[in-house]
Formats: structure tokens, sequence, C-alpha cells
């Protein structure tokens, strides 16, 4: 009778213990499958939720006058970012945001209700602003450090050196010319977030090459550059022109002093200017000099002699062929003095 009463139990405690192995084996198998049969994907999806990859371009290169003085520097930038799907209430934070930042309210609820990961709320703010909606402490929006192309010199020189866009890329003058020597290089970084999302440290490689990009010293003068642009303003104001342009060079190199338009534009705000104004139409611009040679036709005569006043030429009847190409006069002349 003992024994028999002892088989339940036995049945029950073998039944639970098979339970239990049958749990155990599947556990098991499933940590392989993880570990091992999903390991590597599995380890990409983490560590896309708490690394993120930044490319970070390097520092814009300086543009010198021919003594070493700034004509174009790169300053340290702050701009606010959002991420929208992290945003809880759009219109409420489209509204302060708008308030601190002076910007359309609803072209920023359209922008923060986008699908899309990140967007710009605006770039390159002020440091007053920075702090503003930084002390706001909303909820997806984030700060990134960028650089912003600054010309100390305001109008100086300003059609001959260009500016850049927002994007640090050169879009007209010497900026546009030279930008693949003056830009930096592009870095990539693996940035740590937090479960909110915010950035709190960076991976620089070990064998990071200078990001720097590369200076440019010009021929021009700074000096003689103000006092051909303050010159050629009184010369276009005095006789009512449209515009000007003076040039100023070394004869025996050609090397550029000076290069002066007028009227004036500040590449710091370039946008609120005229297009034309920008143009270096100095260079761009070409045009018949016509008679502005003709007083070094009359010094190289008269610095080789045997010419006079009396002295007579043949005009070519106002056109005179050289190799395939046919020099027109605006009148056709026979023989002048």
């Amino acid at each position: 009778m003992a024994e028999t009463k002892k088989n339940p139990i036995r049945t029950r405690v073998a039944f639970v213990g098979g339970v239990f192995t049958l749990w155990l084996a599947i556990i098991g198998a499933r940590a392989v499958y993880i570990q091992v049969v999903r390991g590597d994907a599995l380890s990409r999806k983490a560590s896309a939720q708490y690394e993120a990859s930044v490319q970070a371009t390097g520092r814009r290169g300086n543009i010198y006058d021919c003594k070493g003085r700034e004509m174009a520097v790169s300053l340290d930038a702050v701009s606010i970012c959002a991420y929208p799907g992290r945003i809880s209430d759009v219109r409420a934070t489209s509204a302060v945001l708008a308030d601190t930042l002076r910007i359309d309210r609803k072209t920023l609820v359209q922008r923060l209700s986008d699908n899309r990961p990140f967007v710009w709320v605006e770039r390159q703010v002020s440091p007053r602003e920075s702090q503003a909606v930084g002390s706001l402490q909303l909820g997806g929006i984030d700060f990134r450090e960028e650089c912003k192309r600054f010309y100390p010199n305001r109008t100086l020189a300003a059609q001959l050196l260009g500016f850049t866009g927002i994007d640090g890329k050169g879009m007209e003058g010497l900026e546009f010319r030279y930008n693949p020597d003056l830009t930096g290089d592009d870095q990539q970084r693996t940035v740590l977030r937090d479960a909110l999302g915010r950035g709190f440290g960076a991976e620089v490689p070990a064998a990071a090459p200078d990001p720097r990009g590369h200076d440019l010293v010009l021929t021009l003068d700074r000096t003689v550059q103000f006092i051909a642009e303050q010159a050629l303003k009184e010369a276009v104001d005095t006789f009512s022109a449209a515009s000007g342009m003076a040039v100023v060079m070394v004869p025996e190199t050609g090397a550029i002093l000076a290069l002066a338009h007028y009227p004036f534009f500040n590449p710091n705000t370039y946008q609120t200017f005229d297009r034309w104004q920008w143009r270096n139409r100095a260079i761009t611009d070409p045009f018949e000099p016509g008679s502005t040679l003709k007083i070094f036709t009359a010094a190289a005569a008269i610095e080789k002699g045997g010419l006079g006043p009396h002295s007579i030429f043949f005009c070519e009847n106002g056109a005179y062929r050289i190799g395939s190409h046919t020099v027109h006069d605006t009148h056709a002349h026979g023989w002048l003095s």
C-alpha cells in the first residue's frame, strides 16, 4: 500500500521535472539562436539605438591679404535642430520656438511634423538665441556646433572675396574658385546617446587627420584696396554713374593690389543685396577697351621716337585683319594723323 501511494507523487515529480527540463531546453535553444544565429544582426540593431554616426566638416581656411591681415575667417556657431519623433506636442513646441527665434510658426509646424528623423530648426543662431532656447528645455530639440563664415572688413573687396552659403560652400568670388582648397576634411564620429536621444560623448579616430582647410594669401593690400574703393565711390557719386570698377596692379609683376567695385555689398548679409552686386564684374564682364588704350599707343609711339603730331597712318577703312580674326572700327577711316 505504501508503494502504491508513492507512485502518484513520483509521477507528478517526474512530470514537473520533465516540464522544467523541456522549458530549460527551449530557453537554451532560444539563447543559442539569439546569441549565435542572430547575434551580429541584433548587436547592430542595439548599437543603432545608442550610437549615431555624425559627419563633421573641418574648419574652413582663412583668407589673408599680402601682409597677413584677415579678410575672411571662420567662427564657431550653434545651430538648432529637432528630432520630430521625440516631440510630444508639435504645436506648443513650435509656438515657443517661433516666439523665441522670431521665425514663421506655420513653417515650423510643418517642419516639426515631418516624418524625417532629423530636421533643422534654425541655422547659426546668435549666442543669445541659443541660450534662450536652451533654457526652455524642450523635448526633441537639440544643438549642433558649426562654423560660420565672417568677413571682418564688411564691404571691403567683397566682390573679389565672394561669400559662402549656409553650409559653408563657396558661392561667389575667391570663396567659390578655391572652395576645394579652403574646405576642411570631413570626419566621421560616433556619438553615444542616452534613452532620450541626447548625445553625451564622441569617439574621435586615433589617427584623425587635421580637418582644417588650407589658408589663402592674396597679393591684395587691404590699405590700397580701401583707398581705391573710396576714390571709386567719390568718382561714381560725382559723375552720377550707375557703377564703377578700379584695378590697381604692380606693373612689373601684374600682382593685383586692389580690385574695387561700386556699389558695395556686405558678404555677411549677401541675401539683402541684388545679385548683380555680388559679381566680380572686372573679371566676369568682358568688354572692348576701345579709346581707353589710345594713351598707351601714343605713349609707345613717343617712347620709340620717329613719330610726330603730323605723322599719318592708314586705318584700313575700319577693318583690320589679324590672323583669322578681323578687328572692326565703329567708323571706316582711311588716312588719319
